[in-house]
């Protein structure tokens, strides 16, 4: 059977179908491309009802084909978004990795701060951020120019990074004295966009699971915050204090601050508690929770361990599919005014 043909194989860009009366010479290639996988997406068999793996394997098949190798719209401006959550283990180093790794598929460059003192983010990349190594504790405590830490991501040539090594983790006590210690990374930041000829498309913030010195820092240098809440009990939790603490940065250290999306993870829809979570985080924060939310994935957790993002250790998986839906969102939908 031809690889076009099986929900799991890859359509040949050449076999793409072409209706001449629709085509249209005066239509802008990228319509024709994007009409041509809609068309192909669409021709993929729906699986049966009663066949829900098959039924999983076609849906996957006509996300690849309406996802993978398109390229994303690129912002006028650099998009910097912190990634924050007190909580734990909600998908904010996960989420920030791959949603960097994504971004770089579809052709934009991104720069990702690795501000947990944990350093799972510079691991997820591939990054060096043993004890030896410059990274964000220097750039925050000794004033440490960004371009003199920043390092490239081996398997994602769009993608730099400034790692945090374990030191990081006792940089909210020696800042503490700092004057205008809640605008080091800001400064750092605005510094290093400032010297590029072609400064990144977005830069991505990872956060500690706190509102310390380090997520205030994080949320200073930022115009918009994303927050990833996972679909369990307990997930909204602890959230009023977050807004409330990106309220205050916003009202005396940031104006331009907005929390512009909010991501769901950890979703699985054959549950109910996952759908009634989902639908209250709809409920409380209306169009900017993205509809593409992140799936249960033995792959999500598997890839760190190989020094890699999902979207290079399985592209074809449904955690890498999600993410990919969830950047061209981010994408189209834009950002937070820029002031």
């Amino acid at each position: 059977m031809p690889a076009d043909t099986v929900p799991g194989g890859i359509v040949p860009e050449r076999t793409w179908p072409v209706s001449r009366e629709t085509e249209s010479v005066d239509e802008p290639s990228d319509s024709r491309d994007d009409r041509y996988r809609q068309e192909i997406a669409e021709s993929v068999p729906r699986g049966d009802d009663d066949t829900p793996l098959a039924a999983q394997l076609a849906d996957d098949a006509r996300r690849r084909i309406a996802l993978v190798g398109r390229s994303l719209p690129r912002p006028s401006y650099p998009r910097i978004m912190t990634l924050a959550n007190q909580k734990g283990g909600v998908g904010k180093t996960t989420s920030t990795v791959n949603l960097a790794a994504a971004l770089s598929q579809g052709g934009l460059t991104v720069l990702v701060v690795d501000a947990d003192p944990q350093g799972n983010a510079s691991t997820a990349l591939g990054v060096d951020h043993h004890g030896d190594v410059p990274g964000t504790y220097d750039v925050l405590v000794d004033g440490t120019p960004i371009a003199d830490v920043v390092a490239q991501c081996p398997d994602l040539p769009g993608v730099t990074c400034v790692p945090a090594t374990v030191d990081l983790s006792g940089a909210e006590i020696e800042l503490v004295p700092e004057v205008a210690r809640e605008y080091r990374l800001r400064k750092s930041l605005k510094a290093y966009l400032g010297g590029l000829d072609h400064p990144p498309d977005f830069v991505l913030v990872d956060c500690p699971p706190s509102l310390g010195l380090l997520t205030l820092n994080a949320l200073v240098a930022a115009d918009e915050v994303m927050v990833p809440i996972q679909c369990e009990y307990y997930a909204l939790e602890g959230l009023a204090q977050l807004l409330r603490t990106v309220d205050l940065v916003k009202a005396n250290l940031n104006p331009p601050l907005t929390v512009t999306t909010v991501l769901l993870t950890m979703y699985d829809g054959r549950t109910r508690l996952a759908s009634d979570v989902a639908q209250q985080v709809r409920d409380l924060f209306g169009d900017r929770v993205l509809k593409a939310a992140i799936p249960r994935s033995v792959r999500l957790s598997e890839a760190p361990s190989h020094l890699q993002t999902v979207m290079t250790y399985d592209p074809t998986s449904s955690g890498a599919l999600s993410y990919l839906e969830a950047a061209r969102e981010i994408c189209e939908k834009g950002g937070a005014e820029h002031g």
